[in-house]
């Protein structure tokens, strides 16, 4: 009783009923795509969660110890302590390997998840005025989660790993006249510092996911606020919105969706290996393994680096390092771009009303054809990093490797954006030209026990004339 009317009190006094009644009434849309920014959230869960078991007996120090573990092959080796104790994750903890591979798989459809969720933003237009602001958050998420993960894989301090860390300490170098402060700040000293390894740790554990978290929450309340966009039905306004209601089928939908994507990510950390870090070694300054390949979300970039010229300058009595401009300059344009890409498209297209509509790709023939040779153009950056891997399995020299995956880097996304804007005008017009409606046939029985073939010649011309139309418009 007592419980009741204090319930009955505090929903008195903030209308708590009314509240909870109107929000679980919201829509939303019922299409697939939709869902791919729910399964970044349960991936992101799933990485909290095993990053917790992780940070329990996960050692960040650099210090020096000798490994005496049950792993043969390395007994007597003299290895940090942060090897040494994903070593001991990996082989004593119970549960522990299966925790980490699942971490490193959630942190891979993490950043999977969200590039595709992004895709689908893109194409479909949902990132046009009032959800400008949405879009610049989910590709300042996609950077976080992009360090995230890098911060994380360069943990253990094993050698490939270690080899990433001492590319980006150089990158950073070749940045001018801040580049060496920079770097003293990050790395805390010449690389390899005694303070690198605990302060990627921080980062990695706290301020990243911190970042992460509230950049999730400002994400969810703006489309919470704004709703999504929708594939609308023909005749329905555009200030409406339907779909399902959140309570209760699109919740247990979701939740559903949840538990789906926590069984996949156990079901690969248990029965699909990733990063044996026991089979690249401890990291050792002088040395580097071949052959070689980043995770995805680093490739990229690491494709930049092998296939850039070796171009260095001397600008004002300052050296800009041949690094400066693929692994700072380039990226920074990338993304300041994409962040930006909905106040491009706005202006070169005149465009200042408000959108609640999700377009068809074949209605945007120009934003899908740059879209089409963006992934393109990034797909053959990935390839050129792990240009060595591809060269030993396609038993072929390095350099002509590289040397097609240049020329490809150019023409590749030209031939994807021509044959994309292309499709996409063709369907477009497709929508309503004759082959849609083909003009009526009737056969008549003539004088001699025949048949004669008649057009309906006005419905012909009506449809020609609509086609045609059509094709004029811009």
């Amino acid at each position: 009783m007592i419980v009741r009317r204090l319930v009955d009190g505090v929903d008195e006094r903030l209308d708590g009923t009314s509240f909870i009644r109107r929000n679980l009434g919201k829509v939303f849309p019922d299409h697939w795509s939709f869902m791919l920014g729910e399964l970044a959230l349960y991936s992101f869960v799933m990485l909290l969660l095993t990053g917790t078991f992780l940070s329990l007996f996960f050692v960040a120090s650099p210090a020096e110890t000798v490994y005496r573990g049950p792993y043969a092959p390395m007994q007597g080796s003299e290895v940090s302590l942060a090897y040494e104790s994903v070593l001991r994750i990996s082989f004593e903890v119970r549960a522990g390997l299966v925790m980490r591979q699942t971490h490193h798989w959630a942190a891979l459809v993490f950043v999977a998840s969200m590039t595709a969720h992004l895709v689908r933003v893109f194409f479909t237009g949902a990132f046009r005025k009032p959800r400008e602001l949405s879009w610049i958050i989910g590709v300042t998420l996609l950077v976080a989660g992009i360090g995230g993960g890098f911060t994380g894989y360069s943990l253990p301090d094993d050698l490939l790993s270690g080899t990433g860390l001492r590319i980006i300490y150089s990158a950073v170098l070749s940045i001018p006249v801040v580049g060496t402060w920079l770097a003293y700040l990050f790395f805390g000293g010449e690389f390899p510092s005694a303070e690198l390894i605990p302060r990627l740790f921080v980062m990695h554990i706290l301020l990243i996911p911190a970042l992460i978290t509230g950049l999730l929450s400002a994400h969810l309340a703006l489309v919470w606020h704004q709703t999504h966009t929708q594939f609308r039905p023909k005749g329905t306004p555009e200030s409406s919105v339907t779909g399902t209601p959140v309570w209760p089928k699109f919740a247990l939908k979701s939740v559903g969706l949840a538990f789906i994507t926590f069984a996949v990510l156990a079901a690969l950390g248990g029965l699909s290996q990733i990063n044996p870090v026991w089979l690249y070694g401890p990291f050792v300054p002088y040395s580097a393994p071949s052959p070689a390949q980043p995770d995805f979300y680093a490739g990229w970039l690491e494709g930049i680096l092998r296939l850039w010229p070796n171009w260095e300058f001397h600008v004002f009595g300052h050296t800009i390092g041949e690094l400066f401009l693929p692994a700072v300059v380039i990226p920074g344009i990338i993304f300041t771009a994409l962040a930006l890409w909905p106040f491009i498209e706005a202006r070169a297209k005149h465009d200042t009303a408000v959108h609640h509509d999700a377009q068809r790709p074949r209605d945007e023939p120009v934003r899908s054809g740059i879209g089409a040779a963006g992934i393109a153009f990034f797909v053959l950056l990935m390839l050129a990093g792990s240009n060595d891997v591809l060269a030993k399995y396609l038993q072929v020299e390095v350099d002509t490797l590289n040397g097609v995956l240049k020329v490809l880097l150019f023409v590749v996304p030209v031939l994807v954006y021509a044959i994309t804007w292309w499709i996409c005008r063709d369907l477009h017009a497709r929508d309503s030209a004759p082959i849609a409606h083909p003009p009526r046939v009737e056969f008549r029985r003539n004088a001699e026990g025949g048949f004669d073939e008649h057009h309906d010649e006005a419905r012909s011309r009506g449809d020609v004339a609509a086609t045609q139309g059509d094709r004029e418009q811009p």
